[in-house]
């Protein structure tokens, strides 16, 4: 392959998660065992130091049907909230006539909050369903994937626009960032929110790796990827959600200048390796170990005859789960509060998904997948844990 940054050809392989189905494909009844599998390996460019996936599962089967909703959690809907009022502040709350454009923008969450700083808005979303729910709520979008062509189409300048969660999903990479230099307004500001390839191998969050997420940013590599295309970083910042992103500030390359904060994160980058193959190969090491662990611990449960339920269905709980070879024979189920999974089971490991309001019988052991919302998690289920319920976290993120 070559490189989906630079387009160089020297490419080796940073950590192998082996064969499994696409994570975001939660099984009817009927599918149940038919479901293909895809190469989980991310690569390390030599030339640009970019993280990526060696395979591409094409985005029209991973994103028409999509189920995951942004407006699930509140931890997320205050970030989203947070975000849109920071950005206003600092760069456009005098301007009394002002645009946001969101890139894949789910159930239009980010969206209603830039509606409400007086921004006219539009998202663009692939998936059918958080597509219909945004328009449901007065919240425009266009159901499309965004693009060249797309940006084109538009035919209109944004003074924001806005990528959370998406700017790593993309097949389209370079087509995408040039409709993205085009659609931004002269003065304009590009807020692209990404998991830290830094922050996840520094918490052991391999399960933050699946075939959705092609690329793996740190801010040395996103900043090469937007001046090939004429614009650049001015700024960053670390946030904790999803235990660790960047929000990171671009625009067009002749406007930018860097802060002290994101020349500071450059540095940390060079000084610790977070772009050199060792440092993935440590990684590597340290999830073959987590592997060890989670199982004795797993089985320790079975044999003292303890009910163990999976809390959350997030589509990365399906990496760890695959590769750490756990199935219904160590967790019983996962509870999860999006009704749209209802009836669904888990892809490979064949765990079914039940609607957490519609338990009946409540665990001794919760084994949370959506680690992201611990703080969350354990605020909504204070009664659980004052009754004895345990909540073992199989990742936890290191404090921001």
């Amino acid at each position: 392959m070559i490189c989906r940054v630079c387009d160089s050809t020297h490419l080796d392989t940073a950590v192998d998660l082996g064969e499994q189905p696409w994570a975001n494909h939660f099984l009817k009844p009927a599918e149940v065992g038919r479901e293909p599998v895809y190469p989980l390996r991310v690569v390390l460019c030599a030339h640009c130091g970019t993280a990526q996936l060696d395979y591409t599962v094409p985005k029209e089967t991973m994103f028409a049907d999509h189920t995951y909703l942004s407006g699930m959690t509140k931890t997320l809907t205050d970030h989203f909230r947070c975000v849109a009022r920071q950005v206003d502040e600092r760069f456009f709350a005098t301007r009394p006539k002002k645009a946001m454009l969101d890139i894949g923008s789910n159930d239009g969450t980010q969206l209603a909050h830039y509606r409400d700083c007086g921004y006219e808005i539009l998202g663009v979303e692939p998936a059918k369903l958080p597509a219909e729910i945004a328009n449901a709520a007065g919240l425009t979008t266009l159901r499309a994937f965004f693009n060249g062509e797309t940006a084109r189409s538009i035919g209109r300048k944004f003074e924001v626009i806005n990528a959370s969660g998406v700017f790593f999903h993309l097949e389209e990479l370079h087509s995408v960032t040039d409709g993205i230099r085009v659609s931004l307004a002269d003065d304009g500001v590009f807020v692209i929110q990404f998991l830290y390839m830094k922050r996840i191998v520094e918490n052991d969050a391999f399960d933050q790796i699946y075939h959705e997420h092609l690329l793996y940013y740190n801010v040395r590599t996103l900043d090469k990827l937007l001046r090939r295309h004429g614009l650049a970083l001015f700024d960053a910042e670390l946030s904790p959600i999803h235990g660790g992103s960047i929000i990171a500030y671009a625009t067009h390359a002749a406007r930018a200048q860097p802060s002290a904060r994101l020349e500071a994160y450059g540095r940390a980058e060079d000084e610790t390796g977070a772009n050199t193959l060792a440092w993935y190969h440590a990684f590597q090491s340290r999830i073959a170990e987590r592997k060890v662990e989670n199982l004795a611990y797993l089985r320790a449960c079975r044999e003292a005859g303890k009910r163990v339920y999976g809390l959350g269905a997030p589509v990365k709980g399906n990496t760890l789960l695959n590769y750490y070879d756990i199935g219904p024979e160590l967790i019983e189920c996962l509870t999860e509060r999006n009704p749209h999974r209802r009836g669904l089971i888990a892809p490979g490991s064949h765990i079914p998904v039940k609607i957490e309001d519609e338990l009946t019988v409540e665990p001794d052991v919760y084994y949370v997948l959506a680690w992201n919302f611990k703080k969350e998690i354990l605020a909504r289920h204070q009664d659980l844990v004052a009754r004895g319920v345990e909540f073992y976290f199989p990742v936890n993120p290191k404090e921001i």
